[in-house]
C-alpha cells in the first residue's frame, strides 16, 4: 500500500544573511514523506526565490509536487521528466533512495556514514557590515575553518578588498584558503579588474563573477583570468546532457560548483560531475540552504566520491529551529553522529 503527504515548511535565519541578490530572513521548504511496505521515507524540495527555475508561487510548485507524487502513487514515475524542476527532483530522488534502503536516512554506504571518515567544509561569510564580516571571519577562524568563503559584491568592492587584505596579511594563501563568491554581481569590465586584485591577494576561487548568461565574455574570463573562476548560476537551468557538454567545453572555467537542487537532483548533478571529469574540470558541492535533511542528502552524496577540495556544506546552523539529525561540525569537519536519528515531526 504507498501513501504520501507534502508538508510546506519555512524557516527563519538566526540573522539576516546578504547576498548581491538582496537579504534573506526566511525560506521555505516542501517536506514529502512517502511510505511503502511499512517504510517511511523523507524528502525536502527546497527553493531560493528568484533563484530556483522550478518556483513562481507556492500554489503551482505544490501543485507540480503532487502531480509527481501521484505519477509514484500510480507506478509511472519517470526521473527524467522531472529534469526541468531540479528542487522537487531533488527531493523525491531523496525519498526514493531513502524508501529503497529502509527509511533510516541513510542513503548511502560510505566512510562517512559509518562514521570513518569526515568531510572537510568552508566557512561560511555573509554579506553585511566591513564590521560584521571581520567578525564573522574572526569566528570562523577562531572555530579551526582553514578555508573561508565570503559573499561579495553588495558593498563597496574597496571595503570587500580591504577585508580580504587584512586575512591575507594575518594568514597566508597555506594557512588561511579564501574563496568568493560575487553571484553575478560585476560586469565583464570590472570583474576583469577584480580578477586581478583577487590574484593579488592569492584568492583561492570566485564564484559567478559575471551575471549568467553571458557565454562568450565568461570563456574569456575563464581564459586569461589570474584567479581560478567557478561557476554556479551559469549552470541553471541546463539540463540536456549535451547542453552541459557544450558549455563546459566553450567557457572551460577551473571549477563548476554543485547543487542538487538547483543543478539536477541528484542524477543531474552525478551526470555533471562526469562531463567535469571528462573536461578537466574540477568541482565541490554545495548546499542551496536545505535543511538538515536536504543537506544530509548532499553530504552523503558527496561523500561517494574520493573529495579533493572542502564543500559548501556547513549550512546546518543558519536557521533558529533546524531539524535535529545526525550531522554535527567538529570544527571544519562535517560528521556524522550513527547514534542519533532525524526528527521528523510536522
Amino acid at each position: 500500500m504507498k501513501s504520501f503527504r507534502i508538508i510546506p515548511h519555512v524557516f527563519d535565519f538566526k540573522t539576516p544573511s546578504g547576498t548581491s541578490r538582496g537579504v534573506m530572513t526566511q525560506k521555505k521548504s516542501w517536506f514529502i514523506e512517502l511510505q511503502e511496505n511499512g517504510i517511511s521515507a523523507w524528502g525536502e524540495c527546497s527553493i531560493i526565490e528568484n533563484l530556483s527555475p522550478d518556483y513562481k508561487d507556492d500554489a503551482s510548485y505544490f501543485g507540480k509536487i503532487q502531480e509527481f507524487l501521484g505519477q509514484w502513487h500510480n507506478n509511472s514515475l519517470e526521473i527524467a521528466a522531472m529534469n526541468e524542476f531540479p528542487s522537487i527532483k531533488f527531493g523525491i530522488e531523496m525519498a526514493l533512495l531513502d524508501l529503497e534502503t529502509g527509511g533510516k536516512r541513510i542513503l548511502y554506504d560510505t566512510p562517512f556514514t559509518r562514521v570513518e571518515e569526515k568531510i572537510k567544509i568552508n566557512g561560511l561569510i555573509w554579506m553585511g557590515s566591513p564590521e560584521s564580516m571581520q567578525q564573522q571571519i574572526q569566528e570562523k577562524i577562531n572555530q579551526g575553518f582553514s578555508c573561508i568563503k565570503l559573499k561579495i559584491g553588495a558593498i563597496d568592492w574597496a571595503d570587500e578588498w580591504q577585508i580580504l587584505k587584512a586575512v591575507r596579511q594575518q594568514f597566508s594563501a597555506q594557512d588561511i584558503e579564501l574563496r568568493v563568491d560575487a553571484n553575478g554581481a560585476y560586469s565583464p569590465t570590472e570583474a576583469a579588474e577584480i580578477l586581478k586584485q583577487l590574484a593579488d591577494l592569492e584568492v583561492h576561487s570566485i564564484e559567478q563573477p559575471i551575471r549568467a548568461g553571458q557565454m562568450e565574455e565568461m570563456a574569456e574570463l575563464c581564459a586569461a583570468t589570474p584567479c581560478p573562476i567557478a561557476l554556479d548560476e551559469e549552470l541553471i537551468g541546463v539540463f540536456d546532457i549535451q547542453e552541459k557538454q557544450k558549455l563546459l567545453a566553450q567557457i572551460n572555467p577551473q571549477y563548476i560548483i554543485l547543487k542538487p537542487s538547483l543543478h539536477g537532483g541528484i542524477s543531474g548533478t552525478q551526470e555533471w560531475i562526469s562531463i567535469a571529469k571528462q573536461n578537466n574540470t574540477a568541482w565541490w558541492m554545495t548546499s542551496a540552504l536545505e535543511s538538515n535533511l536536504g543537506l544530509n542528502a548532499i553530504a552523503q552524496l558527496a561523500s561517494t566520491y574520493a573529495l579533493q577540495l572542502p564543500q559548501g556544506l556547513g549550512t546546518g546552523a543558519l536557521y533558529t529551529a533546524n531539524l535535529p539529525s545526525p550531522l554535527y561540525l567538529d570544527g571544519e569537519w562535517l560528521g556524522y553522529d550513527s547514534k542519533k536519528t532525524f526528527a521528523l515531526q510536522f
